[in-house]
């Protein structure tokens, strides 16, 4: 994992890094929460007053100049698109500041192909970027960008080349980028040199058509208790407001999410962080559980937050263990009338009673075995006259109350920057 410094020229870059194409800016980087965030996360990437941080049209005529062709053809293979696709590719870009140091996989240009290796761009380094979010260009040299594709929390960043380590890096807070949900028709972004400044800057311009905003107006945290996690990020983004998460993977889409920090009704700023706890992927089978869940005994839960958001199939057997064990039924197996005898319930009825209560002891009880045998409705078996041994009644011993399912507790559109 290479570091890749903003205003450091690369050794092997597509084109010549003085030749004008785009130029970086200062900025120090912002903590994330969550080290993936989708391309529409609000406050994810800054712009500036000053449009020409990518000089787009420039670049366009470089690519597409026929002396330039080996270079073209290795650009656009990298990027996966033919070459007499690249003036349409490059009109649907659009130019951006990092505001977070930002994994990604770069490009060099050796011996007329690109050779792709993973870098970490620090904050500050103009990129373009794709109608959903995703980093595709680095404007200073023309370099190719996809993205990370790696084990954000196993990385190893290598300092060297004069990209020496800059100030505030921090390895916890670094941020891989994952494409927008569906396209975008605006990139919102918070300018880097006034962040009371918001721009609203329309997919594939380079700052002529911007609108601007104010990102102090304060925007009401949502009430997302019961949402899934996909249903409740996209509610933040729409608010302006960034999702953000404590556990080492994106949690699923589909876990239920528990509680919010801050709660409800907290009023905060365009970009801001809301941290959603999860209960987790109702359909992963060990609910690899992310943010600490407040209050995972999921048999109350179940009355409350399932209505609105059934998620996908979050509301299907699991929480509610009550209801559970009278239809997987716990019989032993063998006892021929268990459900159709008399109304005394059968020892398996699993109301977590501590002691296996004795409810129907009959005269004839006083047997060896310290738990009575309980001569519930003989089966017709047991009408031998041979009183002392009563082993012939079905014997529904200790046979493990199924305790239903354990409750499973299981555990950034507007493009943001």
């Amino acid at each position: 994992m290479k570091a890749v410094a903003a205003g450091v020229p690369a050794l092997d870059p597509f084109f010549d890094e003085n030749s004008g194409l785009g130029k970086d800016a200062q900025v120090t980087s912002r903590p994330v929460r969550g080290s993936l965030q989708q391309g529409d996360t609000p406050g994810l990437y800054g712009g500036s007053k000053q449009p020409t941080v990518c000089e787009v049209d420039q670049l366009k005529q470089f690519l597409t100049d026929p002396r330039n062709d080996q270079k073209a053809q290795a650009w656009a293979r990298a990027l996966a698109i033919s070459t007499d696709r690249i003036p349409d590719y490059l009109d649907r870009l659009t130019p951006v500041l990092l505001r977070h140091d930002t994994l990604v996989k770069n490009h060099d240009y050796k011996k007329g192909k690109a050779v792709p290796y993973d870098s970490l761009l620090q904050a500050g380094i103009a990129i373009l970027i794709d109608a959903q979010g995703r980093p595709a260009v680095k404007c200073s040299c023309g370099n190719p960008l996809r993205p990370f594709a790696g084990d954000t929390n196993r990385i190893s960043v290598k300092f060297e080349d004069g990209n020496q380590e800059w100030k505030g890096y921090d390895r916890s807070s670094v941020v891989a980028v994952r494409p927008a949900p569906r396209p975008l028709e605006k990139i919102v972004l918070v300018d880097v040199d006034d962040t009371d400044r918001g721009i609203s800057r329309p997919v594939g311009t380079s700052g002529a058509k911007d609108a601007t905003f104010d990102t102090r107006e304060k925007r009401a945290v949502p009430n997302l208790a019961g949402a899934s996690f996909g249903q409740a990020r996209r509610s933040l983004t729409d608010k302006g407001l960034a999702a953000g998460y404590d556990s080492e993977g994106l949690p699923p889409d589909d876990a239920r999410v528990t509680a919010t920090d801050p709660p409800a009704g907290t009023e905060l700023g365009f970009g801001q962080y809301v941290m959603l706890s999860v209960a987790g992927d109702s359909g992963s089978s060990d609910g690899s559980t992310t943010a600490p869940p407040p209050t995972t005994t999921a048999p109350p839960q179940s009355s409350t937050s399932e209505p609105s958001t059934p998620g996908s199939g979050s509301g299907s057997g699991s929480p509610p263990p009550s209801s559970a064990p009278p239809s997987s039924g716990p019989p032993p197996g063998t006892s021929p009338p268990p459900s159709s005898g008399s109304p005394s319930p059968p020892p398996s009825s699993s109301p977590p009673s501590p002691p296996p209560a004795v409810i129907t002891s009959p005269p004839v009880t006083t047997s060896t075995s310290p738990p009575p045998p309980v001569t519930t409705s003989a089966p017709p078996e047991t009408t031998s006259s041979a009183p002392p041994p009563p082993q012939t009644t079905s014997t529904p011993a200790t046979s493990e109350p199924p305790t239903g399912g354990p409750a499973s507790g299981q555990p950034t559109e507007s493009a943001t920057v």
